[in-house]
């Protein structure tokens, strides 16, 4: 049985690394689930302001559809609203943030005064296993479970196994968009980690080629034991 975590324990701050389709959302929904906290996609956050249209929501929209990384100031706002919630106070596991160095001093000026650590974890993969878990990467838009058509299949084609809910490929996990997110993730976002480094932050590393089971209890037992 998998190790949960005391439901009065503090958790801090969870932010996870990697490369793009090395399982930073699977692991995202699982670790909060496993401790109680809310998960805090930014990539869901800005999907849902593109669909329903709110201020800024087309232009973000085109950024994305380009592989492009949106602006730090409208990321940075949506966490800083987020985090403020009530469910927030233990602690909540962030999905797709800080990406910049920007971000990683937002989120540092955000938990300034509240006690919470942040925990950072780097999942190491290969990028040529990379490749077929983005382009075979499938979501249910209605419950957010992730499929792969290749490593981890629905039980019937393009199915949720939840909901029954038909899945949808995300407009940046099409194949002519991975190259330049990958290009963005080596130019932006791999300095947030020597960022966090040279600050003082401990930055635990995660093999990305274990089995997504064990590397999500490899997670619960560093934020128990520290």
């Amino acid at each position: 049985m998998a190790v949960q975590q005391s439901p009065g324990k503090r958790v801090g701050a969870v932010v996870l690394f990697g490369p793009p389709g090395a399982g930073k959302g699977t692991q995202a929904r699982r670790i909060a689930e496993r401790l109680g906290i809310p998960h805090v996609s930014t990539g869901d956050m800005i999907r849902q302001q593109v669909k329903t249209q709110s201020p800024g929501g087309d232009a973000v929209g085109g950024m994305m559809k380009k592989g492009e990384l949106i602006p730090d100031q409208y990321v940075n706002e949506l966490v800083r609203e987020r985090v403020k919630a009530p469910d927030s106070e233990r602690g909540f596991v962030l999905d797709g943030y800080p990406r910049t160095v920007g971000q990683a001093q937002a989120l540092q000026s955000m938990l300034a005064g509240t006690g919470l650590p942040i925990m950072a974890f780097n999942i190491n993969i290969g990028y040529n296993e990379l490749i077929p878990r983005i382009t075979g990467r499938r979501s249910c838009p209605r419950c957010g479970a992730i499929y792969n058509i290749y490593l981890q299949p629905p039980r019937h084609d393009n199915v949720c196994d939840r909901d029954g809910t038909p899945l949808e490929t995300r407009a940046d996990d099409r194949e002519e968009v991975i190259r330049e997110r990958l290009l963005a993730y080596e130019q932006q976002t791999r300095p947030v980690i020597d960022f966090f480094r040279q600050s003082g932050q401990e930055m635990y590393e995660l093999d990305g080629t274990l089995a997504s089971d064990k590397i999500s209890d490899q997670l619960v037992e560093i934020l128990n034991s520290a």
